[in-house]
């Protein structure tokens, strides 16, 4: 068995290899014991929330956990149905609870689960408490006397908050006069039926019933695993030529989100940041700094400088934006990945809200994403494609040799392009003469090498792709 270790966002394993009920239970006893002694000062109480996914046996896990954490003491509110993460993270916000353990594996395949720990404050717990847990897991504290468990439904609270930070009634009527149709793929996930609850109009949602094989592929939102929505608009464009129309994409636990526009084109966060930027700002008059993740979007600095906000950058993972977001003023922080929270609610990643606030974009504007973005690309005179992707290495040494080639010859020309600037805040982004980059950055758990880039167009993006490969394959 692999060692129980939390990553950029929980600890994660297969089922019944590394993830077995009784590491959870143990290390769910962990991490209530750690959120007590980082936050019980704060919030004076004993609760834990405990949430689920719709992931295979998650329930079951989600029970196992909570009866673990009850007879360590605490009171638990053990969520009676699945949801998404951050339903989990306000409710603990809400509830003013110690924190919240959720049984998820994300966006991993379908054979993971694993173990999201969130804290009072709504959000992801920092690296420095997930160190402790780690070392918690051997020296826990002796029994107690048990807590209690009491189920609650996650969704009300959530839904009614999200529902109150937009002009829901102006979708609502876009939608029912039929001047905006919206599509919703699941991804068999925990956002399911999450659009029909906050919207209250009919929305078409595929992928909506419970699959923990999820249709074969992970559920990511990447275009790759996107075919049957992009069939389902095209088709309709062509039979209803008029009108608006989205599709909205959700993760395995409605964390990360993407969309696809009214002629079934894909649209990452890498597009959805800018475009929510400019309708926070513009539309809704909402002010703050603007945070993105060193593989974000360039256009991101360019559009806050058109609203005059602002620009902090981090390492890629969204606890450093969450951090961030816990001592300033922040309008929205957002990662390349697809997580994007926002400074008006809790310091986490929220693909329903996002979701909102982009049919308020296009209800507002009376316009299709992808105009809404080529608009701001006008405006900044910046104009950019995006891909990123993952390159499996044949083992953790050739990781290693790459990363001592990079240490001890940094690259000085990619694709034919003289290197201007390296940024080393994570791994190593490579600024090249014609305003171009290429990242290049290494899982730390497996040996895979991530490889993004953003150049003028999307011939030039694989083309600067395809080198990174071939140099990685030579080395």
């Amino acid at each position: 068995m692999h060692p129980i270790k939390f990553g950029t966002d929980g600890w994660r394993g297969l089922i019944a290899a590394d993830f077995t009920f009784d590491r959870l239970k143990l290390a769910a006893t962990a991490a209530a014991q750690v959120l007590a002694e980082v936050y019980r000062p704060q919030v004076g109480n004993n609760t834990i929330v405990v949430g689920y996914d719709r992931r295979f046996m998650a329930e079951e896990f989600a029970r196992q956990a909570a009866e673990a954490v009850k007879a360590a003491g605490f009171d638990v509110w053990l969520s009676n149905g699945y949801a998404p993460t951050p339903a989990f993270s306000w409710a603990a916000y809400h509830q003013k609870a110690l924190g919240a353990l959720v049984i998820t594996a994300s966006h991993n395949p379908g054979g993971y689960l694993g173990l999201k720990v969130k804290g009072a404050f709504g959000g992801s717990v920092p690296g420095e408490v997930t160190e402790r847990i780690e070392a918690k897991l051997s020296a826990l504290e002796a029994p107690t006397t048990p807590g209690t468990i009491q189920t609650f439904d996650p969704w009300l609270s959530y839904c009614e908050t999200l529902r109150a930070k937009v002009d829901i009634a102006q979708i609502q009527a876009a939608i029912s006069q039929g001047k905006l149709t919206v599509f919703a793929d699941a991804m068999h996930g925990a956002a399911a039926g999450g659009l029909a609850r906050l919207l209250q109009v009919p929305v078409t949602e595929i992928n909506s019933d419970r699959d923990p094989l999820f249709g074969g592929v992970a559920p990511e939102p990447l275009a790759g695993n996107l075919s049957a929505l992009f069939r389902l608009i095209r088709t309709h464009r062509r039979h209803q030529p008029g009108g608006l129309v989205v599709g909205l994409v959700f993760d395995g636990d409605s964390d990360r989100v993407a969309a696809v526009d009214g002629q079934g084109n894909f649209l990452s966060s890498q597009i959805l940041i800018p475009i929510l930027i400019e309708h926070l700002a513009s539309r809704r008059g909402m002010r703050g700094e603007v945070i993105k993740t060193v593989s974000g979007s360039a256009l991101i600095p360019r559009v806050a400088d058109l609203y005059c906000l602002p620009v902090h950058e981090t390492a890629v993972g969204y606890k450093y934006i969450a951090e961030r977001m816990l001592s300033n003023q922040v309008l929205l922080g957002g990662e390349e990945s697809g997580g994007i929270g926002y400074g008006d609610h809790i310091p986490e990643r929220d693909a329903l809200l996002s979701a909102l606030y982009s049919l308020e974009a296009i209800a507002q504007s009376g316009q299709d994403l992808s105009d809404l973005y080529q608009n701001l690309q006008a405006k900044t005179g910046f104009n950019s494609a995006y891909d990123r992707i993952d390159l499996p290495l044949a083992s953790m040494e050739v990781r290693s040799r790459l990363l001592e080639q990079l240490q001890a010859q940094p690259l000085t020309e990619i694709a034919d392009r003289a290197v201007v600037n390296c940024q080393t805040i994570d791994g190593y982004k490579f600024w090249l003469t014609d305003g171009s980059w290429l990242m290049i950055r290494f899982s730390g758990t497996e040996p895979v090498l991530r490889l993004y880039c953003e150049a003028p167009n999307l011939k030039q993006v694989h083309q600067t792709l395809e080198w990174a490969k071939t140099w990685a394959n030579s080395v």
